[in-house]
């Protein structure tokens, strides 16, 4: 499928005003395309401005607030719970992630469960928030229930990710952001824009069995967590959800398990007729470097870590071994230099999105 190739800037322009346009503060506005370009410049696609009709569409349901206060509603030295006002978790989450920074320059650590919020764009994009104050960032999120636990028919885990970002001293810092499935929803509905099947282990049907359809979740299937089955180890991928779904939704107070409201882009799903908690939870957290040994001490050793590992004999067929954040990292130095690029029927939505919200349109 023909894909035409954006400038990371102007795909900002354009999200950043229609967000404006959707009630959003210049601010807000902002740091909700940053998000957004964020995810396109590292090579997420199925989490860049392919996402944006999905927070129209929340908006459109009632589900979102575009202008929210962000409030603390519990709070310790080192611990928030934060309410996002059913705010955009692209702007929920990095100032909650802001308190997390500033608890931990004064407690060493900072803890912040945040409720009422909605679905956050990359986590990766969070984590890397503390990389600049010398600190070591944590994010994650539950999400709307598509992938089925271990030995199960039923959905009743999100794709759930987990991001972990580390600074080294002269080389780049580690950063780990993943989904804990297989593969994210995302993946999906970039195979089904391009009539594709999926890899083995990503999806099961409604009756549990392993099959290759990427549209299997909308017909009654799930998601795999990571691992695919249990002789490959999906109970872990079953674990790390698990575990982000009570960190984000059941020590919050937002929803959690199969309560979970899904993203609007998640046509066949329909919200569950009572919930448990407030919206979408999210997870975040922060550790000063020096809170355990000097900072440069420990960012020199993080060097000697990665330059260890880039020293790795790599099998045949690749080129070398890669750190967590490489591929990200070196994508987004290409994209930023050559261009970002969206497939034609993403462009299509973005040009909806810029008519109905009346944005100049500055793609063509």
């Amino acid at each position: 499928m023909e894909q035409h190739t954006y400038s990371h800037s102007l795909l900002q322009e354009l999200v950043q005003n229609i967000f404006l346009q959707m009630g959003c503060s210049p601010d807000d506005a902002t740091q909700a395309a940053n998000v957004l370009v964020s995810a396109d410049l590292r090579g997420i696609d199925s989490h860049g401005v392919a996402r944006l009709n999905g927070y129209v569409r929340l908006m459109d349901l009632k589900r979102l607030n575009p202008s929210p206060s962000i409030k603390i509603v519990h709070e310790t030295p080192s611990t928030a719970v934060v309410d996002g006002d059913a705010g955009l978790g692209l702007v929920v989450a990095p100032k909650a992630m802001e308190i997390a920074i500033q608890k931990a320059t004064q407690a060493g650590t900072g803890w912040v469960a945040i409720r009422n919020s909605n679905h956050f764009g990359i986590a990766g994009y969070h984590s890397m928030l503390a990389l600049p104050h010398n600190m070591i960032g944590f994010a994650m999120t539950n999400a709307g229930p598509l992938v089925a636990p271990t030995f199960s028919k039923d959905k009743l885990l999100g794709t759930n990710p987990i991001a972990v970002a580390i600074p080294a001293l002269e080389e780049p810092p580690f950063v780990l952001d993943m989904a804990t499935t297989t593969a994210a929803y995302g993946k999906l509905e970039i195979l089904q824009r391009k009539s594709l099947p999926t890899p083995t282990g990503w999806v099961q049907n409604g009756n549990g069995e392993p099959v290759t359809d990427a549209h299997a979740v909308k017909n009654g299937g799930a998601l795999l967590p990571l691992g695919g089955d249990r002789e490959h180890g999906s109970h872990k991928g079953y674990g790390l959800g698990a575990w982000v779904d009570i960190f984000s939704g059941v020590l919050s107070g937002a929803n959690y398990g199969p309560w979970v409201p899904p993203f609007a882009t998640a046509g066949f799903m329909s919200s569950a007729e009572q919930l448990v908690g407030a919206g979408t939870g999210h997870f975040v957290g922060a550790m000063r470097i020096d809170a355990f040994r000097p900072a440069e001490e420990f960012k020199q050793h993080m060097d000697n870590w990665i330059r260890a590992f880039r020293k790795a004999t790599p099998v045949d067929g690749q080129d070398r071994v890669l750190i967590p954040g490489d591929p990200e990292r070196i994508l987004e130095a290409e994209r930023r230099q050559n261009g970002i690029p969206i497939l034609p029927i993403v462009v299509d939505s973005l040009r909806e999105l810029a008519k109905r919200f009346n944005v100049t349109w500055n793609l063509d």
